[in-house]
């Protein structure tokens, strides 16, 4: 089940088709489709170049996958054989590609607790459909024009949904068959601008718990509103949430992802916490590990009984399974595989688990296991094999304060011909978050075009415990930027190096990456900030809510309260010790780190008569859309580190 490079397709017996007898009729065309283990039997005719419009333009892979709730299907959004939207696949584990089935051009599924059929977005609007063949999807709603996490009721008759029409983000409810208009449910339940989480709907259908910042800006607490009357009450008020609320099968409970707020707002750390309803009480699940909500897009999932809760952990770069008893004891692992997995889900019984992962060498694909174990299998094809692609060396450096530092070595191929090349320091984004042991595209690339990368994971990240995440408390960019000092101090020892060595990374990434060659100027030769931060102090008002909290909860409070905090943080005012030619890259209308940091970097670099280069990408956030800019930026980055830093050489 090879891809070639034009459309990144296999040349297979069965191409994905639309059958005409629904579920049934897709059953009878399942055969022989994957073995066991972590990778299926396929028989690959090509590999995709690796070069940065092949990374950029195709954008093929698993990215979200739901399970059916009797475990026989999959529907997965994916980039697939018939380009984007949502796929079902069998997770039987026997079929081949006619038992792929495009289902819709959309996202966000959610099944009916009976099968019968998904709710999805398509252009901002909620639409269903039943199994494939059996009728034309339903638009539900018309006019809505940016719909969001659709959560069908128990009974089928109600989707619940997200809007940013009344100018927050509220809750919304429509029936199935299309009679009446929408209503609105709750107001004012969260900032506009913040769209993490989706409606919880409790098992009698009466109530739907949700995570709301109603009652302060600061605080993501969990809320409960009456689905008849509208009414609604604060449920939780000591934690920060940081999924969306689960409830139990019995409707007795909630557990939800979260931090204390007298605590650092701990990402990819979190604790389970469950909830009473009832009572309005809140306590911590005991257990000896964390949960890992991948920047807020995992929850937990109870098992059928309501004893045990599943969830995803992190640890040192890998993410994994792992099931508690629902009142906390030891927590086990339940998958061994490790790798990044930006999509969980369980059925509501708990006995099938499904999640989308990506390794080291292999792209996002979907892998299912039963919750009673057993080796993950991988159901779906979709992303493609890679050329050229080097397996990273995990390795450890010692910091400046004798601290030892995860990190992932990329060795370009005229290593093994006996050369020395250039080095770079990658810093990952998210700042308490980790480089994951994914798939990592950028890394490979610069390998394959001649430089040594080692991608660290710096103090302050998640996955080594609560003490190493604690370093970075109300110390951003400080000790994490002398780690990245030590990073290159370590490459210029390596055998196979130049000695000439730059850094790179984007958001939190890029604010390292100034900060990095600010504090230690006679560490880094070249230098390019991608998206960063360099002055909380100046433009805190600018961001977006994620950006405040986070800039808020790790100094301790606001640059008025605690301004020798965020002068640590502020890298603008270190611009004068700067030593290498710097290359800063923002996107224009980014509103988590806005325009004005890159203003003022800019300005400081004309100031000190710094080498400087700049590119602003005028339609861009955040998150680079446009796969061209993407493309532009880091030919940018590899033509600047080029210049700067020189080829490889004989040794």
């Amino acid at each position: 089940m090879g891809r070639s490079s034009r459309g990144l397709l296999a040349v297979r017996a069965n191409r994905a088709v639309r059958t005409t007898g629904g579920v049934a009729s897709l059953l009878s065309i399942v055969v022989a489709f994957v073995g066991c283990g972590p990778e299926p039997e396929s028989v690959r005719l090509e590999l995709l170049p690796l070069t940065l419009e092949n990374i950029h333009r195709h954008d093929t892979g698993a990215r979200q996958v739901a399970l059916s709730p009797n475990g026989e299907f999959a529907a997965v959004v994916a980039t697939g054989p018939d380009g984007p939207g949502i796929y079902l696949l069998p997770t039987s584990g026997a079929g081949n590609d006619a038992a792929v089935h495009f289902w819709e051009s959309a996202s966000s599924p959610d099944w009916s607790l009976d099968g019968a059929r998904i709710a999805f977005i398509r252009s901002g609007e909620v639409w269903t459909v039943a199994p494939p063949g059996a009728e034309e999807p339903v638009q539900i709603t018309t006019d809505v024009g940016d719909a969001r996490a659709p959560v069908l009721s128990p009974d089928g008759a109600t989707v619940a949904f997200y809007s940013g029409r009344s100018g927050h983000q509220d809750i919304w409810t429509v029936r199935t068959d299309g009679q009446g208009s929408p209503r609105q449910l709750t107001s004012g339940a969260m900032a506009l601008d913040d769209r993490r989480f989706q409606p919880a709907w409790a098992p009698d259908g009466r109530t739907i718990a949700y995570v709301s910042n109603e009652s302060d800006y600061w605080h993501d607490d969990v809320w409960l509103v009456d689905t008849d009357t509208g009414s609604r009450r604060q449920l939780s008020r000591s934690l920060m949430a940081s999924s969306s609320p689960v409830w139990s099968p019995s409707g007795d409970r909630i557990a939800v992802f979260g931090t204390a707020k007298n605590e650092y707002w701990y990402e990819d750390l979190s604790y389970i916490y469950v909830l009473d309803p009832g009572r309005g009480d809140a306590r911590i699940l005991p257990m000896e590990v964390f949960a890992s909500d991948m920047i807020m897009r995992h929850r937990p999932f109870w098992t059928g009984d309501g004893q045990v809760l599943l969830f995803p952990y992190m640890q040192r770069g890998d993410y994994d399974v792992w099931a508690v008893p629902a009142s906390g004891g030891v927590a086990t692992r339940v998958t061994h595989m490790g790798g990044a997995m930006p999509s969980f889900h369980a059925t509501p019984d708990g006995r099938h688990l499904a999640f989308v992962r990506s390794g080291p060498s292999l792209g996002s694909e979907v892998y299912y296991v039963p919750a009673q174990g057993g080796s993950p299998r991988q159901i779906s094809d979709f992303a493609p094999r890679w050329a050229d692609l080097t397996e990273p060396i995990e390795v450890s450096f010692e910091s400046f304060d004798g601290l030892r530092i995860q990190a992932f070595l990329f060795r370009p191929p005229e290593v093994g011909n006996g050369q020395r090349c250039p080095a770079l320091v990658q810093v990952h984004g998210g700042g308490t978050n980790s480089y994951l042991k994914g798939l990592n595209l950028t890394e490979q690339y610069l390998a394959s075009r001649g430089f040594v990368v080692l991608a660290i994971n710096y103090r302050g990240g998640s996955g080594f415990g609560r003490g190493f995440q604690d370093l970075g408390v109300e110390d951003w960019l400080n000790g994490q930027a002398l780690d990245a000092g030590a990073a290159a101090d370590f490459l210029r020892e390596l055998p196979f190096a130049t000695g000439r060595v730059g850094i790179y990374g984007g958001s939190y990434g890029g604010s390292m990456s100034l900060a990095a060659a600010t504090r230690t100027p006679n560490k880094f030769d070249a230098a390019v900030p991608m998206r960063g931060a360099y002055s909380k102090t100046q433009t805190l008002e600018y961001t977006d809510r994620l950006g405040q909290i986070f800039t808020v909860t790790g100094h301790g409070g606001t640059p008025d309260e605690r301004p020798e905090t965020y002068a640590k943080s502020n890298t603008v005012e270190r611009i004068q010790n700067l030593a290498a030619p710097v290359l800063l890259m923002h996107g224009a209308l980014d509103r988590r780190v806005p325009i004005q940091h890159f203003d003022l970097a800019v300005a400081e670099l004309e100031k000190h008569g710094k080498e400087f280069e700049t590119k602003v990408y005028p339609e861009e956030g955040h998150g680079f859309r446009n796969p061209e800019n993407r493309i532009d930026m880091y030919q940018r980055l590899e033509d600047f580190f080029r210049l700067h830093l020189g080829a490889c050489e004989a040794l």
